[in-house]
């Protein structure tokens, strides 16, 4: 497939001819503004679900219905798509058993607490987009060059069984009717996000490799991520009138092109004029950030075959021209 030229600007986001009213969950988080700015420039309704609604209300200049509680919409109203994209942080206090538990809370039982409106609302809506992550395929040995696609199994290990769990609560809105796709995000790319975290060293001259350096990075730019979401939607209207269509679909959300982490920091080391040269050992990282190290030191390298597959053209399908376009 023939990339888009990034160099020219970028066509509105088209989610639906029909404009639709769509419930946002995390919509205050870095992909979810992203996502509700586009669909508010495509003409729908949106309403988010957050813990500080006068907050985000303020973010999206009172454009926004904003409730803290499923228990404040009518279960007579009309919610056409629901968009699940609400979780706490992964890579930040160390994972005891209590910050296991929160990320398990914020993502598994919201969702729970979401597919059980759905199950009792009058009108259903004809599409759940529930995010995961690629975290659900564990870590990758260093070297491996096969790429992973959606078949790929999870792995018996915590950031794996979170994500399968995750997934296993949103496929339960298919025993409502509901089409269900979720969608397994690699490292998100954007002015906002993990980005900045990952910049910073190489920024102030500090950057170089991880550990070995050698471990796979899955990405994607959030332009592209959005753009993805407006695919399967799109998608998801011609195939839920036919016979025979699973009720559940998976997709990897990640670039064609896949690098190791020493890549990621030449790559952006040149393009930001600094040094790549400071390696930082395994061993500390491990130290301060036990388990969750992994996130950092291992990697999965993850296709999105599906999207290739259904014909999805990437506008930043390789490293260089995504961190250009975001400084």
């Amino acid at each position: 497939m023939k990339p888009t030229d990034s160099n020219s600007e970028a066509p509105p986001i088209a989610f639906d001819d029909i404009k639709r009213t769509v419930l946002v969950t995390g919509a205050s988080g870095f992909v979810g503004q992203n996502l509700v700015r586009a669909l508010l420039r495509d003409g729908h309704e949106v309403v988010a679900l957050t813990r500080q609604p006068q907050q985000t209300a303020r973010m999206f200049e009172g454009r926004v219905r904003c409730v803290e509680s499923m228990d404040e919409l009518d279960p007579a109203a009309t919610v056409d798509v629901v968009v699940n994209l609400a979780g706490a942080r992964i890579l930040g206090p160390r994972w005891t058993d209590g910050r296991k538990e929160a990320l398990r809370r914020s993502r598994v039982e919201l969702t729970r607490r979401v597919v059980d409106w759905i199950g009792r609302v009058r009108h259903k809506p004809f599409l759940f987009l529930s995010a995961s992550a690629i975290g659900y395929y564990g870590i990758q040995k260093i070297g491996d060059q096969a790429a992973l696609d959606e078949s790929a199994p999870p792995q018996p290990m915590f950031m794996s069984d979170l994500c399968r769990e995750w997934e296993e609560a949103a496929g339960a809105a298919a025993q409502h009717g509901v089409q269900v796709e979720c969608m397994r995000f690699g490292l998100v790319l954007g002015k906002g996000g993990a980005l900045p975290m990952l910049l910073l060293p190489i920024r102030l001259g500090l950057g170089g490799r991880l550990g070995s350096g050698r471990q796979w990075l899955s990405w994607i730019h959030v332009e592209d991520l959005v753009r993805g979401i407006a695919h399967r939607w799109r998608l998801a209207l011609k195939e839920g009138g036919r016979a025979g269509q699973p009720a559940t679909g998976v997709s990897n959300f990640t670039a064609p092109e896949c690098v190791t982490q020493a890549d990621f920091s030449r790559t952006a080391a040149r393009l930001w004029h600094r040094p790549a040269i400071v390696p930082t050992p395994a061993w500390p990282i491990r130290l301060a950030l036990g388990e969750q190290a992994d996130l950092l030191l291992e990697g999965q390298r993850v296709a999105p075959k599906r999207l290739e597959r259904e014909g999805f053209v990437f506008r930043y399908p390789g490293l260089a021209q995504a961190l250009q376009s975001l400084k």
